[in-house]
């Protein structure tokens, strides 16, 4: 609570964006249920399984991502292995019963997972810091790196307190040649009723050789240009891409602003997260990789959206594959997300990235 109360990002009682956030749940919930579009897979998806034995061999370049569904990533940078929001539950919901379910198997188990130098979080809500996958987590000796006040859920569920760093905003912390770096996001907190008591953040991954961007959950700000500014460019950037919606445009992105926010941080090659494995918007569940491409295209941006478990290593990318089926979706002018109380230059160009264009299947 101390540090909590030191931070310029805490007053009233809670934490606070940069911009103020416009959003109406209720009206969105209400799209899901009244929605047509395909939300969930109705064939399973083409995961590659993944053993431990597969992660012996480091990548001979350094730098090496595993995307093993939503927000739950591995990453391999300089001779260091971090996994970022990793949800193995059935469900994100505090329901075992209740709430959305996975589209797939993970990858591979929590107990094959190579050993890790850190797990990162990116903030508090269910379908990034998941209960079950943190009581075995638990069982390790592996440190955990969290945005202000997260720590106490850690420690609440078994996490030694000598295992959690807590950082603020800018905040940096170093484990052998990496730095990693808390920046700043365009979220909220909350596992229930209270909200905004803990913080939110995205993370930078600096290290000699390589640099990795992860978004966590944001809503476009112009804090993506100051961390690309002070911290890029990144070789590559795992940027949220899915469950958006009109009706809360400024918690998360959609597929054209996270390639506006790629360019903004400086990133080189993007690789899509935060769609695939859950249904957590209206949208059919495939829309999010439809029109990434389409925004990665018109912008020039170098993107590739992996199967889960695939192994990603820049300079080794393959033909984009299309993994998952050709089913309704609906384009940017369409559907559009665009944040509010962005400043005019940036507004401009976020109304221009959508372009006109028939609903595809």
């Amino acid at each position: 609570m101390a540090r909590i109360q030191l931070s310029p990002n805490h007053r009233d009682g809670v934490f606070h964006n940069r911009l103020a956030n416009r959003d109406d749940i209720v009206g969105a919930i209400g799209q899901m249920f009244r929605g047509s579009r395909q939300r969930t897979p109705d064939a399973p998806l083409p995961v590659v399984p993944r053993a431990k034995q597969d992660f012996d061999t480091p990548p001979a370049d350094g730098l090496r991502v595993t995307w093993f569904g939503h927000s739950s990533i591995l990453i391999e940078i300089d001779g260091k292995r971090f996994l970022t929001d990793p949800v193995w539950g059935p469900r994100t919901s505090p329901s075992p019963h209740f709430g959305p379910k996975r589209f797939h198997p993970m990858p591979l188990s929590l107990e094959e997972l190579p050993p890790l130098d850190a797990v990162l979080i990116s903030h508090d809500h269910y379908d990034h810091l998941d209960f079950p996958t943190i009581e075995k987590l638990a069982r390790t000796q592996v440190p955990f790196y969290v945005p202000l006040g997260v720590g106490a859920h850690l420690a609440y569920w078994g996490i030694e307190e000598h295992r959690i760093v807590e950082m603020d905003w800018w905040q940096e912390a170093v484990l052998g040649p990496v730095h990693l770096v808390l920046t700043p996001a365009r979220h909220f907190s909350g596992r229930g009723l209270k909200r905004d008591q803990t913080l939110w953040g995205s993370w930078a991954l600096v290290g000699p050789q390589h640099r990795v961007y992860f978004s966590g959950d944001s809503g476009m700000f112009p804090g993506f240009k100051e961390i690309g500014d002070r911290l890029g460019p990144f070789d590559i950037t795992l940027m949220e891409s899915g469950a958006y919606n009109g009706s809360w445009p400024d918690v998360h992105m959609g597929p054209e602003q996270a390639v506006q926010a790629h360019r903004m941080v400086q990133g080189r090659l993007l690789i899509p997260v935060h769609w695939g494995t859950f249904s957590l918007a209206a949208h059919s569940w495939t829309e999010p990789a439809e029109r990434i491409l389409v925004a990665a295209e018109k912008k020039g941006v170098e993107v590739y959206i992996p199967r889960q478990g695939e192994f990603v290593v820049p300079g080794q990318i393959p033909p984009q594959q299309r993994w998952w089926p050709g089913i309704d979706w609906e384009t940017a002018d369409q559907a559009p997300v665009l944040s509010t109380s962005l400043p005019e230059p940036l507004r401009v160009e976020l109304v221009s990235d959508f372009s006109a264009g028939a609903t595809s299947e």
